[in-house]
């Protein structure tokens, strides 16, 4: 399965867990929450193979999202491993050589870098250039895959929706050479009618070989934010709340083809098999290795900010609430990445990140990576703005009072230059 949201988390656990295991009895294990002092400016100190650009779009993103001024280490890390044509691979551990055809270029991390390099301003060609890769990597049935030419996934069509769309593109109207819009290529990926009940209105990651659609929690919560059009900075919709719709399936109206009411039909899916978890509202999957399901914390996360952006306020506060008291553990070890999910996640459903269930999220985020600065609030904005005035003010006071001290002056030695003349004359 394609890299998303919580799988890149999950593959950055996996790594630190196996640089304890080889670096036992040699050097103490480096901490998943630290600063990496290998690559300045990188957040997080686990191994960046599979996720540093991943993880360090979405911890820049989250602190955006928390009023937090990004670390420049911190940006510039991100802006310099773009490739020249605009894409973006996992991790380039030497920027000063070039990108080439061996270059192992991926939808997610330019998709990722995308949506956070366009919420911090500034970086407008850079997110022109990666737009344009999408654009030219853009599937024949409208979606994405994980690798330029791969077939597509309902993840990664997702995650480059919400960049196309934080970069102010309409995802409607990026289209393949067939015509088929990013919208369509995302949709094929729901179980319609003619399935159980039960599994009508999620989405498969990919159809099997034989074609058929298997219900994915994954892909599901993926698409359940990009059917809206929106990125993992999702504000939420609103404060009355909207009760998701299943997929319907009487009538005429059976089915749909339209994203948002996929998005709405995936949520009610979402909201559905959480509530039947016996120790609360949030997803499980069965991780590698193991043999039975776990609570799954990234996917939850983002379950959370497709809810609350599609006014499910009410269905979202409920694993919102799970993760407050449950997410701790989790996050503390799987670092930057997992930080970020939570503060997107309080963020979309209108918490505080800085009291999540007793943690300051935003302090725990900052940790992991460069000192950052706390942005102006609005009253500091508006003292900043009559010191300005204050000082301009004070500016124009300053010419005249020297151009009055240059008159005074002037005519000083216009007294003396008389006397003298003067003087010279007796």
């Amino acid at each position: 399965m394609a890299p998303s949201f919580a799988v890149h988390a999950r593959r950055g656990a996996a790594a630190l867990a196996t640089a304890a295991v080889l670096g036992a009895g040699l050097a103490p294990a480096a901490s998943a929450a630290s600063p990496s002092p290998a690559a300045p400016g990188l957040f997080g100190a686990s191994d960046p193979k599979f996720d540093g650009v991943f993880r360090q779009s979405l911890a820049l993103l989250a602190q955006h999202t928390a009023g937090v001024a990004s670390p420049e280490p911190a940006v510039g890390w991100l802006a310099g491993q773009q490739c020249a044509d605009g894409g973006f691979t996992a991790y380039r551990a030497d920027t000063g050589k070039a990108c080439d055809a061996k270059t192992p270029l991926d939808s997610n991390a330019t998709a990722a870098a995308v949506q956070a390099l366009a919420a911090l301003g500034g970086h407008g060609p850079a997110v022109t250039k990666a737009v344009g890769w999408l654009k030219s990597t853009q599937n024949e049935d409208g979606g994405w895959g994980y690798s330029p030419g791969g077939p597509s996934d309902a993840n990664s069509t997702s995650i480059v929706i919400g960049a196309l769309a934080a970069a102010g593109e309409d995802p409607a109207k990026v289209t393949s050479k067939r015509g088929t819009s990013a919208y369509d290529g995302l949709v094929a990926f729901q179980l319609g009618c003619d399935v159980d009940e039960a599994d009508r209105g999620a989405f498969a990651y990919q159809p099997d070989k034989s074609g058929k659609l298997a219900a994915n929690a994954d892909a599901t919560a993926a698409v359940a934010l990009a059917g809206l059009g929106k990125g993992y900075a999702a504000q939420p919709a609103g404060k009355d709340n909207v009760d998701a719709k299943p997929l319907p399936c009487k009538g005429d109206e059976a089915g749909t083809s339209d994203p948002k009411a996929a998005a709405g039909a995936a949520s009610a899916y979402l909201a559905r098999i959480m509530d039947k978890e016996k120790d609360g509202p949030h997803l499980a999957a069965v991780q590698p290795g193991a043999d039975k399901p776990a609570p799954d914390f990234g996917n939850t996360a983002e379950t959370v900010i497709a809810l609350a952006a599609g006014g499910h306020r009410d269905a979202a506060a409920k694993p919102l609430k799970w993760l407050q008291q449950n997410s701790a553990a989790w996050a503390k070890q799987a670092g930057p990445a997992a930080y970020a999910q939570l503060v997107l996640a309080a963020h979309a459903a209108g918490a505080d990140p800085r009291d999540f269930g007793g943690a300051d999220l935003v302090s725990q985020l900052g940790a992991t990576g460069p000192k950052a600065e706390a942005a102006a609030s609005p009253s500091e904005k508006k003292d900043e703005k009559q010191e300005e005035k204050k000082a301009k003010d004070n500016k124009g006071l300053g010419v005249w009072w020297v151009v009055g001290v240059f008159f005074v002056a002037s005519v000083g030695a216009g007294f003396l230059l008389s006397g003298r003349k003067k003087k010279n004359q007796l």
